[in-house]
């Protein structure tokens, strides 16, 4: 697993991506600060489908209580979230 934190931006925007393209939209101009639940790319079935990737990807569980925007909301804050919970600074 890469924890390189440009490595998982662009996994995490890969697979943002992937899911738009799913609802027949395109997800390639989101930009790493951009609030992914705000950017109309995915629906909420989409977010949910991305943290269980995320989840997966980076084998660890988000509990409930981190489930919120200064962790989940951005391609950077996904990136930087993992990498602490994973104690890589």
């Amino acid at each position: 697993m890469n924890l390189d934190r440009d490595a998982i931006m662009a996994a995490i925007k890969a697979e943002v991506v992937r899911i738009a393209a799913l609802m027949d939209t395109d997800a390639s101009e989101l930009t790493v600060d951009e609030l992914i639940p705000a950017s109309g790319f995915i629906d909420s079935a989409g977010l949910l489908d991305l943290v269980a990737w995320y989840e997966a990807a980076y084998d660890f569980r988000v509990p409930p209580e981190d489930f919120t925007v200064d962790n989940l909301g951005t391609i950077e804050a996904m990136a930087d979230f993992v990498r602490k919970r994973k104690g890589v600074r």
